[in-house]
């Protein structure tokens, strides 16, 4: 989930720290060493939590440019030499650390409710930070700073893009985009310093990874520069913006581009086919690698908030794909076919009624879920974002490595919308019958509904708005799906199909991500695994494979995410009866941000207590 406006509404850093600054100079800003009355104390325990608060968001913003960047703010380009260094790691560890031992001076049983959650999460995160900043888990970590699925190389262009991060609604704006671009090439030589270091020791990236990323770079060099995405934003101007400033601008761009772009993309690719390539572990599994099965480990409970033995998870995806192939006989009969299962996936990879013929088709399909979403959704919502939402096909230096459709966030302000992308690179491997699911997930009420309902809460904390965690987001999105249920979404046979073939998806990659990086299988294995328990295309099943190869872990928190909501939700409908309001258990689950799992849990199980 990339992004965003210059000059919203959103504080920088300079901001904050003098919000913060007026803050504790104000009258009784400081909390009184004994307070009598429960409330008095309850209000100093909650201010001095904002003033962590605050000071955290200050110095996290100030050692995380890109973050900001992607928010709207306004950033110093410079201070993109600092990525991929260790000094800025040993800052950000510091950080962290001062932060929990601020936290250690507040009163917890003090403050309000919502003020126990967010100092329940903070802690959660800022543990959890410490433990990934800490030497042990940095020296597997850092000297892998970007594969194909994650990496600024792909990042960057798409955010310095016309339609990406930056509004390039006066010079200003062009301004900026200029001098990021020529800071980029020092971060790619950063980038590059981390990569020999970790080849020095033995711990690389997969060779696949390692030749996805190259042909990234192949594609972007590829390019005419007509059609590059770092000189997209002088293809067109502005209205505002003088005629007789365009042509300083374009040369500018187009100057930056020969001198600093191109050269650093030529640069890292040059590095990674004639040094690192040789050196790449030709195993997939991040077990492979030395130290590999105790970051497997620590991956799994970074992305689903719960530490879980990886044997434990591959066991319940197994369940879970049995459950859903049983669903899948049924609804196959529906579809009018009576053969074996496994002959139906093949069916559907080649049945014409399953597939579009022209992008428009599925641009056409996104354009009608979404009015009958709309429709359905006072039903199951009290609060809806006021963030628009907008469909767009993936740019094509992109598609060949992306899924099926994905979700870049739009701004807390609601100044830019957020975009469902959708793929249509090879059509003939995609299919009309995931256009409801999809939706639900990547946009409304998935992602789009999380993710703009928080940034666009001003009464949570910076951390709570704008940071979240795999399960949780993921696990939203995921469960979002299930709702096409209740919205009459699945009457249609073929829909019907296309949910269970995408929850199939998460259920496999339980079982798939813990065989690649836990139990030594192969790309080619994981794979046939995916196409032999589903009707995904070739094409979607490699890109799903490769893409848990470059990020560990990160798969399986859709599925445990999901599992946890719909558990906490029966639990509600059981205990409240009648009493039970969908709407205001969606109020509960989203109105804290995106929690861990236990917390998640806890706040819950007080929301049914309360309830009654």
């Amino acid at each position: 989930m990339g992004v965003v406006r210059m000059g919203g509404t959103n504080m920088g850093v300079t901001g904050r720290l003098l919000a913060l600054a007026l803050f504790a100079a104000a009258p009784g800003a400081q909390a009184q060493a004994v307070v009598d009355d429960p409330a008095q104390a309850s209000y100093a325990e909650e201010r001095k939590l904002a003033r962590i608060f605050a000071v955290d968001a200050a110095t996290q913003d100030s050692l995380d440019p890109l973050n900001m960047l992607q928010r709207g703010e306004a950033i110093d380009p410079q201070t993109l030499g600092q990525l991929f260094t260790d000094a800025l790691d040993r800052k950000r560890l510091a950080g962290v650390q001062a932060s929990l031992a601020a936290l250690g001076a507040v009163d917890r049983a003090r403050l309000s409710e919502a003020g126990k959650i967010s100092y329940d999460s903070f802690a959660f995160q800022k543990r959890e930070d410490a433990a990934w900043l800490s030497p042990a888990l940095r020296r597997l970590t850092a000297v892998r700073p970007m594969n194909h699925f994650s990496g600024l190389h792909v990042d960057f262009p798409a955010m310095l893009a016309a339609d990406g991060v930056i509004g390039f609604d006066d010079e200003a704006d062009y301004r900026l985009a200029l001098d990021l671009n020529r800071a980029f090439p020092a971060v790619i030589d950063n980038a590059v310093a981390r990569f020999r270091q970790g080849k020095a020791e033995g711990l690389v990236e997969s060779r696949l990874t390692v030749i996805n990323m190259i042909g990234q770079i192949d594609a972007l060099l590829a390019q005419p520069a007509a059609q590059s995405p770092f000189l997209s934003p002088v293809q067109n101007f502005p209205p505002g913006l003088a005629k007789s400033r365009r042509p300083r601008l374009r040369k500018a761009f187009a100057a930056a581009f020969r001198s600093d772009i191109q050269p650093a993309y030529r640069r890292l690719r040059a590095f990674l086919a004639d040094e690192y390539l040789p050196a790449a572990r030709a195993a997939p599994g991040i077990g492979a690698m030395p130290g590999g099965d105790r970051l497997y480990r620590a991956l799994i409970e970074r992305h689903t908030t719960m530490a879980l033995d990886p044997g434990e998870v591959h066991r319940l995806g197994e369940t879970e794909v049995a459950r859903i192939s049983h669903e899948m006989e049924i609804v196959k009969r529906e579809l009018g076919f009576t053969g074996p299962l496994p002959t139906f996936f093949e069916h559907i990879r080649t049945d014409p009624r399953f597939h579009p013929t022209a992008a428009a088709e599925l641009e056409q399909g996104f354009e009608t879920t979404g009015k009958q979403v709309a429709a359905q959704i006072p039903r199951f919502f009290n609060r809806v974002p006021k963030t628009p939402l907008e469909l767009r096909p993936y740019p094509e230096y992109r598609a060949k490595y992306e899924a099926g459709a994905g979700y870049q966030l739009g701004t807390p302000d609601a100044s830019r919308a957020g975009v469902l992308f959708y793929n249509t690179y090879d059509l003939p491997s995609r299919f009309l019958s995931g256009i409801a699911t999809l939706y639900l997930h990547e946009g409304a009420p998935g992602h789009h509904f999380q993710i703009s309902l928080a940034q666009e809460d001003e009464r949570l904390p910076a951390f709570q708005r704008l940071d979240g965690n795999t399960a949780f987001v993921e696990g939203w999105a995921l469960y979002a799906e299930t709702l096409g249920y209740e919205m009459g979404l699945y009457a249609d046979p073929m829909q019907h199909w296309g949910t269970l073939d995408d929850e199939m998806l998460r259920a496999m990659r339980l079982v798939v991500d813990t065989g690649l990086h836990a139990q030594s299988w192969s790309r080619e294995q994981a794979i046939t695994y995916m196409l032999t328990h589903s009707g995904m295309g070739q094409s979607d099943a490699t890109a799903e494979v490769e893409r848990y190869i470059a990020n560990p872990g990160q798969a399986l928190a859709y599925k445990i995410g999901a599992l946890t909501i719909q558990r906490l939700r029966r639990k509600a409908e059981a205990a409240l009866g009648r009493r039970f309001d969908v709407r205001a258990f969606h109020d509960s689950v989203l109105g804290s941000g995106a929690l861990p799992l236990p917390i998640l849990e806890a706040k819950i199980d007080r929301w049914i207590a309360a309830q009654k």
